[in-house]
C-alpha cells in the first residue's frame, strides 16, 4: 500500500485544506503516516505570513527528504502559490501546487516516482472562483472539527498577503454548511470550530450573515459546542454578542485582531477600526459574558512603530481584560504595501518587542486561569497528558487537566477546578464515576 505523509504550517484553515487533502489520497488507496516516518509522498501545506513561515517550509522540504527515505515532493498552500519558482528552485521538491491546484492534487501527481525536474502548476488567484473542501476530519480525532465557512478578504490590510494568496472573500452555501456539520457530528465530533479568512464576513454576498448561520447551527442535533475561531473587532456586532452570551451551544470565547494599540499604527495597517472602538468592544463582552475567554493578535514592529507607540501598545494591553495573546514579528512581505514604508524596525527591535509582550501575555492568561479557580466549568475531554491525566478546554477556552480514564475521551464533563500546574488548570469531575 502507498504511503503518504502531510504537515501543515499556518492557520486552522490550511488544517481544514490539509485534512481534505488527506482524504483524497485516503479514498485513493493510500496510508497516512506520521510526517518524517519514511513515506512515498510527502505533501506539505504552506503558510506565508511571515518569513519565518517561508523558512519553516524549506526546513519541512530538508526533513521531509532526510527522514522519508526520498520521497515524492508535494508543496501547496500560499508560499507556493505566491513564490512559486522559488518554491521550486528548493533541492528535492517535485511538484509545486498553487491554491487551486491543491483541490486537484491527484491531476498533477501521476505516479509515486520523484519527477526529473519539478512541475509547478499555480494558475493566477483571480482565476479561482470555487470554495473547496471545507472540513477537517480525522480518525485519531473524533472531539473537536474545523468547518470552512469562509475563504478570501476583501480588507487589504497593508501588511497582509492572504488577498494575494486567497483572492477576495467568499462564503460556503448555507445549506452546505448545515449539512457538514450534520456529518461531522455522525462522525463523532462533539465541538465544531467555525473557520475563515475572515469569518465575521460570512454571507454578505449573499444577503446571508454569520449570526443566521449560527442560529441554524445550534439547531444541529448532537452538536455540543460551536466555537467561532476568529472574528473582526468591526464585525462583532452587539446581537452575536448577546446570541454567544444566551446559547448554551456557543462557546463563550471570541478570538479578535487588535495589531496595535496606537492609532496612527492602525491607519497605518489600513485597519478597519481604532483603539476606542476595541476598548469599547472588550468592555461589551465582559459586561454581558463576565468569563468569557478572549484572545487577542498584535503585531510587534510595524514600519513606523517608535518606543512611543509600543508603548502605548503595550500600556493599551495592559489594561484591557483578555485571556491570553499571540504576538507576532512584523516580517515584510513582498508585494505589500507596508514593505515599501519608511521608518522600518530594526529587526532586533521588533524581537525585543515580541517578547514583552508575550510575557505580557503570560501574565494575562496566569490571572484569567487564576481566576477561574473554584468553579465548575464544562470541559469537553480531548486527550492525554500522561497515564493518569487528561486534557480539555471549557468553553471558554481554558485548559483542563483532569484525573479521569480514557474512557471519559470525547466527552463532556463538569468540573470543578480547583488549582494550577505547568500553566493549565487542574480540576476534579463532578461525578465521582468519571475518575481513575
Amino acid at each position: 500500500m502507498p504511503t503518504v505523509a502531510l504537515t501543515t504550517l499556518g492557520c486552522k484553515l490550511n488544517y481544514v485544506e490539509t485534512s481534505a487533502v488527506g482524504r483524497q489520497f485516503l479514498a485513493r488507496g493510500f496510508d497516512i503516516v506520521a510526517f518524517g516516518e519514511p513515506a512515498d509522498v510527502c505533501v506539505i501545506n504552506t503558510c506565508s505570513v511571515t518569513g519565518r513561515a517561508d523558512r519553516e517550509c524549506r526546513q519541512l522540504i530538508r526533513r521531509a527528504l532526510r527522514t522519508s527515505g526520498n520521497p515524492l515532493v508535494v508543496v501547496t498552500g500560499c508560499y507556493a502559490q505566491l513564490a512559486p519558482q522559488e518554491v521550486a528552485s528548493i533541492r528535492g521538491v517535485d511538484l509545486v501546487l498553487g491554491t487551486r491546484e491543491k483541490f486537484e492534487i491527484f491531476d498533477f501527481l501521476g505516479g509515486v516516482e520523484k519527477k526529473l525536474y519539478p512541475h509547478v502548476a499555480v494558475s493566477p488567484i483571480e482565476d479561482f472562483e470555487s470554495f473547496g473542501p471545507a472540513f477537517s476530519s480525522s480518525a485519531s480525532d473524533r472531539t473537536r472539527a474545523y468547518l470552512k465557512i469562509q475563504d478570501g478578504c476583501d480588507y487589504n490590510c497593508s501588511f497582509c498577503t492572504i488577498p494575494l494568496a486567497r483572492r477576495s472573500s467568499r462564503s460556503q452555501g448555507f445549506e452546505a454548511c448545515i449539512d457538514q456539520a450534520h456529518a461531522l457530528v455522525a462522525q463523532g465530533y462533539k465541538e465544531i470550530v467555525l473557520t475563515g479568512v475572515n469569518v465575521g464576513d460570512y454571507g454578505t454576498r449573499s444577503g446571508s450573515n454569520l449570526l443566521t448561520l449560527l442560529r441554524a447551527f445550534v439547531h444541529v442535533d448532537g452538536l455540543a459546542r460551536i466555537r467561532i475561531s476568529s472574528i473582526e473587532p468591526n464585525l462583532l456586532t452587539d446581537e452575536l454578542i448577546a446570541f454567544v452570551a444566551e446559547s448554551e451551544v456557543m462557546c463563550n470565547h471570541f478570538h479578535i485582531p487588535l495589531q496595535s494599540g496606537s492609532d496612527a499604527i492602525l491607519r497605518l495597517m489600513r485597519r478597519r477600526y481604532q483603539v476606542g472602538h476595541f476598548a469599547a468592544l472588550i468592555d461589551r463582552i465582559t459586561r454581558v459574558i463576565p468569563d468569557c475567554g478572549i484572545g487577542v493578535d498584535v503585531i510587534a514592529g510595524f514600519p513606523g512603530e517608535t518606543d512611543e507607540r509600543f508603548e502605548e501598545t503595550r500600556r493599551f494591553l495592559a489594561d484591557l481584560p483578555f485571556s491570553y495573546l499571540h504576538v507576532f514579528t512584523y516580517s515584510q512581505r513582498p508585494n505589500t504595501p507596508a514593505a515599501t514604508f519608511a521608518a522600518q524596525v530594526e529587526p532586533k527591535i521588533r524581537f525585543k518587542r515580541n517578547e514583552m509582550l508575550r510575557a505580557l501575555g503570560g501574565e494575562k492568561k496566569h490571572a484569567f486561569y487564576s481566576r477561574m479557580i473554584g468553579k465548575t466549568e464544562a470541559v469537553l475531554v480531548e486527550g492525554h497528558a500522561d497515564a493518569t491525566t487528561r486534557y480539555g478546554f471549557t468553553g471558554n477556552y481554558v485548559e483542563v487537566g483532569i484525573p479521569v480514564s480514557s474512557a471519559a475521551e470525547n466527552t463532556i464533563l463538569q468540573v470543578t477546578l480547583n488549582g494550577l500546574q505547568h500553566g493549565v488548570c487542574v480540576g476534579q469531575p463532578v461525578c465521582e464515576a468519571a475518575t481513575i
